[in-house]
């Protein structure tokens, strides 16, 4: 090998070298060198994921906080001040603030799979009519479901789940206008 050696390969951090160091050091070491924060983040992380687990039980969910929680703690390491607590106090604050944002923004979106909603409430007079009448929901619903995300969310928001109820004029017109609406994105991905 030549001069050249070693040229394009980064060392791995060395995290064993902050084991002697006591927590308040180490935190104070990281608001200046990110690899010092690497080692709170390994000290830390599965005590902060499990809290979250527990609070959101999906561990998809769980390990999207958790992250968030440590770039936020990263994002913020400068404004940290040891009031004689625990470091991981801190961290757990931060969770405990994403988690309920979690919960709150999860109440706002309840999302439903199209499939599982119902089409028609209740028996039919006429089974024939009660036949057309949930294949044009499924239709409709069909229609929406192939619509971006954020607008399903909003029809589903403005117009609530279609009722077959007869005499109901408020959802008499809103079944019209997502059948508009269905209409106008149908010919529009055409």
């Amino acid at each position: 090998m030549t001069g050249s050696q070693g040229q394009g390969i980064r060392a791995v951090p060395d995290r064993n070298r902050y084991a002697d160091l006591d927590e308040a050091g180490l935190v104070e070491l990281a608001k200046s060198d990110p690899e010092a924060f690497g080692a709170l983040y390994e000290r830390h992380v599965d005590r902060i994921y499990n809290y979250v687990y527990y609070r959101i039980g999906n561990s998809t969910d769980a390990e999207d906080v958790t992250a968030r929680t440590f770039y936020q703690a990263l994002d913020n390491i400068d404004r940290y001040v040891d009031k004689g607590l625990p470091f991981i106090a801190w961290l757990y604050r931060i969770a405990h603030n994403l988690v309920a944002n979690h919960h709150r923004s999860r109440s706002h979106w309840k999302l439903t799979p199209l499939e599982d909603l119902e089409l028609a409430h209740g028996p039919a007079d006429n089974p024939d009519r009660a036949a057309e009448i949930n294949e044009k929901h499924r239709a409709l619903w069909l229609a929406i479901g192939r619509q971006p995300e954020e607008r399903q969310r909003l029809l589903i928001l403005k117009f609530g789940r279609p009722s077959v109820q007869r005499g109901n004029r408020a959802a008499d017109g809103a079944h019209r206008k997502l059948d508009q609406i269905a209409l106008f994105s149908h010919v529009e991905g055409s």
